[in-house]
Formats: structure tokens, sequence, C-alpha cells
């Protein structure tokens, strides 16, 4: 009598699930969802690079300047907040709670670049640059806006973890996560002062 026949079973050699981890779940999800950020403000300054190439004059007469000198200066202050960042990261390292300090200096300078940028904006209302006025206008207020809707969500997330740092719950790719998105706000905004206000 043959020997009923069954599928070849392949065996492989017993793995822990560290073994498996190339890329941690907050580091990988935080990486796709900036990717598609990244592509979402390439269409936004592809439009408004269309619109500036087609007008004869950029920006529209009778539209206030931008505040080039003093947004020059927030810029500064958010690329310094980059590095209080990576400086907190580095001293997590060694002992979390030698990030503290670091981290606490991060988001204040975060948070100052979005104040200042709020105060920013009311200026510019009041002197008549507004979401209607001109596409200059209704392209600087969703292009800005819109990286100030993700500094602002940031520097939530940021206060979230900072709290877990405090309670000794940060992980290394919790921080890492946060790096990355914090990092892509930051990188990001000079280009747009770039593009936008030079």
């Amino acid at each position: 009598m043959d020997e009923e026949r069954r599928p070849l079973e392949l065996v492989h050699p017993p793995s822990s699930a560290a073994d498996r981890v190339v890329i941690p779940n907050q580091v990988l999800g935080t990486s796709i969802f900036v990717m598609t950020e990244i592509m979402m403000f390439a269409g936004f300054l592809s439009a408004f690079n269309i619109a500036k190439g087609s007008a004869a004059v950029w920006p529209p007469v009778g539209q206030p300047r931008l505040p080039i000198e003093t947004t020059g200066l927030n810029t500064a202050i958010l690329l310094g907040s980059a590095g209080l960042l990576y400086w907190s990261w580095k001293r997590f390292q060694e002992s979390e709670t030698r990030a503290v300090g670091p981290m606490l200096g991060a988001i204040a300078a975060g948070a100052f670049f979005v104040v200042f940028q709020g105060f920013e904006w009311v200026n510019l209302i009041r002197d008549g640059l507004t979401l209607t006025s001109t596409s200059h206008g209704s392209f600087f207020y969703v292009i800005v806006g819109m990286h100030a809707l993700h500094v602002t969500g940031a520097l939530a997330v940021f206060v979230w973890i900072f709290s877990l740092l405090r309670k000794g719950q940060l992980t290394a790719p919790g921080f890492k996560a946060m790096q990355i998105y914090w990092y892509f706000v930051v990188g990001l905004w000079p280009i747009l002062y770039w593009q936008v206000y030079l």
C-alpha cells in the first residue's frame, strides 16, 4: 500500500519577535505619514509657483509686504528647536532624566514659533491680506496655515511624549518617531519661507 502523500512542510528556525523587527512600527508609520505630507506640500508649492509665474506682478499691487525679517528670526527659533530635540535625544541615550531640559526647550521654541506666527497673521489681516483678498493671500494662508496646523499637532504629540519621558515610560522608538515628525515640520519651514516669503 502506497504511503499517503502529504504536502511539504517548511520548517523555520525559531525566532523571537525582536529578531524580526527591522523598523519599529512607530518609526515606520511616522515615516509613511511624512512621505504623504511631503507630496501634499509639493502640490501646494507647485500650484503656488504656477500662479506666481503666470501673474504679471507678484505679489499683487496693494497687498501688504510679508514680514521677511521677523519671520526670518522666527525661522531661526524653529530651527533651534530641532537642535534642542537632537540634544535631548543624545541625552536620552545616556539617561532619560537628562533629556528633560532640552526637550522642554524644544517644546517652548516650537510654541513660540506658533504664537509668533499667529501675531503675524493678525497684523497681516489688519493690513488687508486675507484669504479672499487675492490669490496671493489665498496661497499664503493655505500653505502657511497648513504648516501651522502641522506644527500645532506636532506640539500636542510633543507634550504627550514629554509626559511619557517624565514618567519614565518613553521608549526609544517613540522618541525616534517624534524626531522624524518634528524634523519634518522644522525642515519644511525654510522651504516654505523661501518660496512664499522671499
